[in-house]
This record gives structure tokens, sequence and C-alpha cells, in this order.
């Protein structure tokens, strides 16, 4: 065991951060590293099966963490894309699959059990890929969940289905912990309540009995007790979904988003994140070294074909819907190429049916396969669709959020110099609508319960939406100096009535700032710098008064200068003399304020009465 960890350990640590360099990702890393010590290749580790149960608490995990960010509220909203999405893919593509079975002689049984399996897409590789590329916020993202969100609810119908399509004569298996559950032999309505309840049981539990348990775990002060809780909550979710025949995933995700009003879920998520990731990359591993490279190598054009065909059926029908609901060209190929591959409840899906003697022994081995390497091709797919439409900023392929709340005062920029501001105006009762152009910085902010809206803020009809027409303030805090002026020029002409402060970087962007006529600018370090010189100053020896008042001289006098030297900035000759200047000016003010100071305490010293002196 120890031995098969560190082979496990060794391969992701060389191969991932390989793959990365090469611009490959982490997911096609891990799939080439399980390729290369899978039992067909240097054979280092052998079958997988064991290994890949345990490994895909990895998916589990993940949707259970997917869930965590998706408030019930949220959850209703998306309703109709998974309905209307996620259903049209799984039947449309059922439909083609089911067709070309029957075309290529398979009896209706097999031609079905087989499109139903091949109709679902890999929720850990769709759901990873998107989120290495900043996708998985963006409305591309989630109409690409949606689909897998409805592919993984259906699961249920089509464990139920498979033995109705079983061959006469074939018994059912036992229960191998995929194919059954504890409940299969109750009558059906028996089961229905059993099913219904359990997911009642789950919602009530983390509405009313998650957080005192999690309070009182907290008070223990033990870091690995609140650890050892949020697994124990993903476990017991996956044993119990296992127990009454639903999907594991299902069952986290759905706890997931009853615990996302819990006040305790970032310290959960924070938790889970890093077994997720293992373990995700463990399955990851498990997948590719279980491409049977002997089989490929004995039917190399059936499996190819297979493959293709497999591609471009799914990837047809998924175009066909991205059209239907109008998405750009470039939303519609993300989607189309993100879930066109076979996905890993395949192999659930048609170990069943092979069991059920619906699918052959050597037809189930060829499809497992042709799955396999749809899996394996689909990052590669998405790095080839990256490379046709360019990589020029990867934030700006993303989409804006819709914005569905709107404040009186709108933040572009919400690092440490916008969240400043925003605390401060936010503390005074105004209520805030934030937009950020990183999705990284997003995500971070969202962790901890702020709500943030992507968008690049340059873009008028992004502005209206935000507001704009209402607002009686634009905060630009954004730390780019080309985006700021951007966004400033784009405000003041669609939005002339709305009041504009900006963060300048640095002198030069003050300069145009003040071209531009806005309300107001500070530079981002000047008042910081100008604290540490007096609390220097008093470290010198001047008093607390004498160093305020340096202070406060020299920001008026150079704030007067940066507006001065605004109209010659830009011919060098000017601008170099007229600094020059201002320095001497200043140089003679400062030397009078200090000759003043030492005048006054003269004074002081003089007119201080005397100490008498007795007789």
């Amino acid at each position: 065991m120890l031995e098969s960890a560190l082979i496990y350990l060794l391969a992701a640590v060389i191969s991932v951060p390989l793959a990365k360099r090469l611009g490959m990702g982490s997911v096609l890393g891990y799939l080439i590293a399980g390729v290369l010590i899978g039992p067909y290749a240097i054979g280092l580790v052998g079958k997988q099966y064991e290994v890949m149960h345990f490994a895909e608490f990895g998916v589990v995990m993940m949707l259970f963490l997917i869930g965590l960010e998706l408030r019930p509220a949220k959850l209703w909203a998306m309703r109709k894309p998974i309905l209307g999405l996620g259903g049209s893919q799984v039947v449309l593509t059922t439909i083609l699959l089911f067709a070309g079975g029957l075309l290529l002689g398979f009896n209706w049984q097999t031609s079905l059990a087989v499109g139903l399996s091949l109709a679902l897409s890999s929720t850990a590789i769709v759901l990873q890929s998107l989120q290495e590329k900043n996708l998985l916020k963006t409305q591309t993202g989630q109409h690409a969940f949606s689909v897998l969100l409805f592919q993984d609810i259906a699961v249920i119908p089509i464990l139920a289905l498979m033995p109705l399509l079983a061959i006469h004569g074939v018994a059912a298996p036992h229960d191998d912990g995929h194919g059954g559950s504890l409940i299969s032999h109750l009558a059906t309505h028996w089961q229905a309540i059993i099913i219904i309840s359990s997911i009642a049981a789950i919602i009530f539990a983390g509405h009313w009995v998650a957080n005192p348990i999690f309070r009182y775990v907290a008070e223990s002060g033990l870091k690995e007790i609140f650890t050892a809780l949020s697994l124990l909550i993903v476990v017991g979710i996956t044993v119990l979904m296992t127990a009454i025949g639903l999907s594991p995933a299902l069952g986290a995700f759905l706890a997931g988003v009853v615990l996302a009003e819990n006040e305790y879920r970032h310290e959960v998520e924070l938790d889970i994140e890093p077994f997720k990731g293992l373990l995700l990359g463990l399955f990851f591993i498990t997948v590719g070294a279980g491409i049977d490279l002997p089989l490929i190598a004995q039917e190399p054009s059936t499996i190819v074909l297979g493959v293709v065909a497999l591609v471009a059926i799914k990837a047809a029908v998924l175009a066909i819907l991205a059209f239907a609901f109008k998405f750009t060209l470039k939303q519609g190929a993300i989607f189309t190429v993100a879930l066109a591959q076979g996905g890993e409840f395949a192999f659930v899906l048609l170990g069943l049916a092979s069991q059920l003697g619906i699918v052959e022994t050597r037809i189930n081995s060829l499809i497992i396969v042709v799955v396999v390497l749809s899996m394996l091709i689909s990052p590669l797919l998405l790095i080839l669709l990256e490379a046709i439409f360019g990589r020029a900023s990867q934030d700006a392929s993303l989409e804006a959020d819709t914005i569905d709340d709107k404040g009186e005062v709108i933040i572009a920029g919400y690092g440490r110099f916008g969240q400043i501001v925003g605390r401060l105006l936010a503390a005074q009762g105004y209520k805030l609508t934030i937009l950020d152009h990183s999705p990284g910085q997003i995500d971070m902010l969202r962790r901890f319960g702020n709500k943030v809206f992507y968008g690049d803020a340059a873009r008028p009809e992004l502005l209206k939406a935000a507001g704009a027409e209402d607002a009686k303030l634009m905060v630009v805090a954004v730390a780019s100096i080309t985006k700021s002026i951007e966004i400033i020029e784009n405000t003041k002409k669609h939005f002339p009535n709305v009041q504009i402060v900006a963060r300048a970087i640095d002198r030069q962007h003050a300069y145009q700032l003040i071209k531009e006529d806005i309300y107001a600018h500070r530079r981002e370090t000047f008042d910081s710098a100008i604290h540490l010189g007096e609390k220097a100053l008093e470290v010198l020896g001047l008093s607390h008064a004498q160093a305020a008042r340096a202070g406060k001289i020299f920001s008026e006098y150079d704030e007067e200068s940066i507006r001065l030297l605004a109209d010659v900035w830009g011919d060098d000759q000017r601008y170099g003399m007229a600094v020059k200047q201002r320095l001497e000016d200043l140089s003679e003010v400062l030397k009078a304020d200090r000759e003043q100071i030492c005048a006054d305490q003269e004074e002081q010293e003089n007119t201080a009465p005397q100490p008498s002196t007795g007789s």
C-alpha cells in the first residue's frame, strides 16, 4: 500500500508541474501519469478497481464544494438551464447514439443502454478544466455545470431502468456497491418513501442541526477535529446515498447547497479543498491507468472511429443547443468542446449493463476504452480551442456576471485600495455595487461573503446594468492606469451625472486624472508615506505637533504642485524646469517653517517664568 502511494505521489509531482509548464493543464498531466505507470505501460501499479472507488470521493467532494457556493435561491434561479439545457442534451444525445447502435446491428436494448451511458459527460474533467481556466464562474461555465448537474440526476432513473432492459434469462447481479442498494429488495413505494425521507433528513440536518454541531466542535479549539467533522459530513452522505441507490455526488451536492447558508461554510470549504484536490488527482491517474493499450493495438481503427464518432455526436448536439439558446460564438465553442466526452458514470452503467447481459463483454471493453480516450483528449481539445481564440487576455474571454443588485455607489476594482473605500462607505450605510475584472480576486472575495460581480467596468453596457444611470458616485480603484482612464472616459461620456473619484497609481497617473476633471483623486501611497514621515520626524526630535505641521505643509504644497505641473506635463523641457523650481520653492518653505519653529521655541523659553531664587 505504501509503495503504491509513493508511486502515485511521485507520478503526480513529476508529471503535473511539467504538464502545467507546457500549457496542458493539471488534468492532462494526471491522465498521462496514469497511462505511464498503469498496468499496460511501465506496469508500476496493477488494476485500479479498488483505487478507483476510493478516488471517486474526489468527485463527491468537488460537488459538495460547488454546492457550498450555490445558495438555494441561486440554484432555483438555474432551474431553466438545468432542465432545458441538461434535459435536451441527455435526450437528444441518447436518441442519436441509440439510432447509431441500431444502424450497427445491435438490438434495441443494447443500443439504448449504451446510448444512455455515453450521453453523460465527465463531471470531474469538465469542472476541473473550466476551473483551471477561470471559466467556471462565467455564464458558459454555469451552463456547462447545469448540464452536468442534470446528468448526475439522470443517473438515478438510468440505474433503475437497466434491469428492465436485461436480456431474458440473465439474473440480476449481486450488489457490487454501484448497481444495487440496501433497499433494492423492497417494494417500489417503500423505496420511494425511504429516498424522500433521506433527502428530507439531509435538508433538515443542514438547516437545524449542523450549526450547533459546528459551533460545539469549533469551541473545542482543535482544528483537526473540525476537519474531521467536515470529512465526516461528506463521507456520511456518500455512504447514505450509496445505501439507498442514489448518486453519492448528487447527495453531496445537495448537502453543500443546504449548508451554503451555514456560518461555518468558509471553514468547511478550506478544510475539504486539499482532500478534494488530492483525490481528484488520484481519480484522473486511475482513469489514465485504465487505458487498455493492448486492446487499442489490436483494434486501432475501431477504437479511433468510436472516439471520433462519440465526440462528434455529442459536439453536434451541444452546438445545436448553444445555437438554440443564443450563445455567442466563443461561449458556444467552449460549451461544446468542454462537454463532448464520455463520463465516469459510463464505467458504472456499462459495468451494470455487462453484468445484466445487455452488452457483450467484448463490446463493453471497447466502449470503455473509447470513453477513457475521449476523456483523455478533452483537455487537449480545450487547449486547441484556446489557441484558436488566442490568449491575449484570459480574463477578457470571460463573460460579465448578470448584475441583480444595484446601489447608489459603484466601485470598479476591489483590491486593497477599493476595499478600504468600500468598507468606509458601507459603514456609513451606503449601498454598493462592486465590479472587478479578476476572477481570482472575485473567488477570494466571494468566499468571505462579499457580493462582487465580474465584468469590465469600462464597458458602457455593464455600467448601465450596474445602475450608473441612477448612481451618485463612481469609485475607480483599478490597478491599471490605462483601464482607469478608459473607465473614467466612458463614464463621463455615457453617464455625465455620476460624480467620479479615483485611485491614482503614481504621479503621472495623477496628472492624467487632473486633466479628466473628475471630482477627486488620491495617490495610493501618498497619505501613508506622509504619516510615516511624520513619525520619522518625531524620532528625530520634533514634537508630535511640529511633525504634524511639517507633514501638513508638505502635503498641501505637493498637492498644489501636482495641479500646477499637470499643465506642463508632456512637455519635457518645461516640465523639468517646473519640477526643479517647485523643489527649490518647497525647500524654502520648509526651511522657513523650521526657522519659525526655532523662533517659537526660543520665545517660549524666554517668556517662560524664571524659577525664583530664595535669599
